[in-house]
């Protein structure tokens, strides 16, 4: 059944968009807040360490100064900066329980059109008062926190064993490109108009991506209205061994299964690291090595880009090597989840150790960050190997332990590199990497890729 134009391509370009939208809705606030404090009231300068020269001169950029001023102190940046998360991680485990309910179409949609709708909102909620932004990027989060689960919960009914690498790996790259692309572009959107448009235009591209969705995709390939009967039963004859008819959700075995708590531990352990390198290798590369990066907007966006071609990349690979060179399933996930925690992780440790090189720093977090791809192909797509019926559930579980780095991987680094000294980032980068290398051997030795037997209890018959 060929690849190109099919209706199960097709959905995964359209939730390609759907996650590059996804992504620079939850990433526009960053650059964006920079333009809405006041230059007085902006986050406090740590001590800048004196061991390394400047690299880098005090630019003064003639900005656009239409935009709403607000003071805003550092501890009020935070607040607003984190709400997302405390929503985000709310809707997880309902999002994919609802998903194997209603199906994820509908809550995918909504998700993403919520989040573009408080987008929308987000300058009117800033005039109103701090306490309703902190609301609105709340339920911003609450909007995208049922994303993935939902868009799990759709590929166990369309994507079939041997191109599930490909086919999920295309739909979340576009969340690595969608930082690319808004890391930079909102910036210039700040820089020569003002910064309520960065809401407005990703808001309203959110919505028109909707329609489309609601127009072109269905929950199932029973239900979709164009798709070629030789690719429906392709792709039903796959999947009829793999997905349960119990209508109730089998919570106690589930919660039990070692398999899933492999990729608890690996999805938890690789988002350490991930927020670390977000959140703190700016800071440790402007007050350490002196050299600030935000000043070109192409440096910031490369580590994604990396990562965005890596994802890309190992789906192809992953699904080759299974379907071509008959490698297992489970072989296949776990060298692919070894290369993109271990990875990281040693270039991590390596960023401690670079003396006042900059342009090492910025080739180690992107060599970093790209390696990580990898785990797109390894754990992430895990629980559709072990259950399919019951991926969006599964997703929902793993995504809620792995928003906890998000939230307190930062404060404790914030807390440990007080005095800014060399040793205390030193402590932070090895903390990260024995996380990420901890994961990595527990998924090695605790991963399954077969379908587990409390997720086929009941065969699904599918009905012409």
């Amino acid at each position: 059944v060929p690849a190109c134009c099919s209706a199960r391509y097709n959905l995964a370009l359209l939730a390609f968009f759907g996650f590059f939208l996804l992504y620079a809705l939850r990433v526009n606030l960053s650059v964006a807040l920079v333009d809405m404090v006041e230059p007085n009231t902006s986050l406090a300068k740590n001590t800048t360490s004196n061991v390394c020269p400047e690299h880098s001169s005090t630019i003064n950029v003639p900005r656009n100064t239409t935009g709403e001023k607000y003071s805003w102190d550092a501890d009020t940046q935070g607040w607003i900066l984190g709400s997302f998360f405390y929503g985000y991680i709310i809707t997880q485990i309902p999002g994919g329980y609802l998903a194997s309910k209603i199906g994820g179409k509908l809550l995918l949609g909504f998700g993403i059109f919520g989040t573009s709708v408080f987008t929308l909102l987000t300058p009117l909620a800033a005039n109103l008062g701090v306490g309703y932004l902190i609301a609105v990027r709340a339920l911003e989060g609450l909007g995208e926190g049922v994303t993935f689960p939902a868009m799990h919960s759709m590929w166990s009914s369309w994507a079939p064993p041997l191109e599930r690498s490909k086919l999920l790996s295309i739909s979340y790259a576009g969340a690595q490109l969608g930082t690319v692309v808004s890391l930079p572009l909102s910036g210039l959107i700040c820089y020569y108009m003002n910064w309520v448009y960065v809401f407005y235009i990703f808001g309203a591209l959110g919505v028109l991506w909707f329609f489309f969705w609601m127009w072109l995709v269905s929950d199932t390939p029973e239900t979709h209205r164009n798709i070629s009967l030789a690719e429906r039963e392709y792709i039903l004859s796959s999947l009829k061994d793999q997905l349960s008819t119990q209508k109730s959700v089998p919570w106690r075995p589930m919660l039990e299964s070692l398999p899933l708590w492999a990729i608890v531990v690996a999805h938890f352990s690789y988002n350490w690291t991930f927020y670390t390198l977000l959140t703190l290798l700016p800071t440790y590369m402007k007050e350490i090595l002196r050299f600030d990066a935000q000043e070109n907007g192409f440096l910031s966006a490369l580590p994604y880009f990396g990562c965005w071609l890596c994802i890309i990349l190992s789906g192809q690979i992953a699904d080759y090597l299974r379907e071509k060179q008959n490698f297992s399933t489970v072989c296949v996930r776990k060298c692919f989840t070894l290369i993109g925690m271990i990875g990281p992780a040693v270039f991590l440790v390596a960023a401690g150790f670079i003396g006042c090189n900059y342009a090492l720093a910025v080739a180690f977090v992107t060599i970093s960050t790209t390696l990580g791809g990898f785990c797109t192909s390894g754990y992430s797509i895990n629980h559709l190997d072990i259950a399919p019926s019951y991926a969006g559930i599964l997703l929902g579980i793993t995504n809620s332990f792995a928003t906890i780095p998000g939230m307190v991987g930062p404060v404790i680094a914030k807390n440990l590199t007080q005095n800014n000294t060399v040793g205390e980032w030193q402590t932070v980068f090895y903390i990260a990497a024995s996380i990420n290398l901890f994961g990595a051997i527990f998924f090695a030795l605790f991963a399954s890729g077969e379908v587990q037997d409390w997720a086929v209890s009941g065969y699904h018959l599918h009905r012409n």
